[in-house]
């Protein structure tokens, strides 16, 4: 078998999820930085707009990812 392939049965089960839970969880991140890209894009263009948005935006899915994950395993 594949490293890819077995990277993706044993990466979901590693940070105890499903592949649908995993999935899930996954595009949410994907979502939340999306949206925390366009306010830097804005940012960039107009700097008295969202001058800590995007910081805070980090932290929260940095603790959510780490500090949160950790408590559930």
């Amino acid at each position: 078998m594949s490293q890819l392939i077995r990277d993706f049965y044993e990466h979901p089960q590693s940070v105890g999820e499903s592949y649908a839970g995993h999935w899930l969880v996954a595009m949410g991140f994907a979502m939340r930085l999306f949206v925390c890209a366009l306010i830097c894009a804005v940012h960039a263009f107009v700097p008295g707009l969202f001058k800590h948005t995007a910081s805070r935006c980090i932290t929260r899915l940095h603790c959510r990812m780490v500090t949160e994950r950790a408590s559930r395993q």
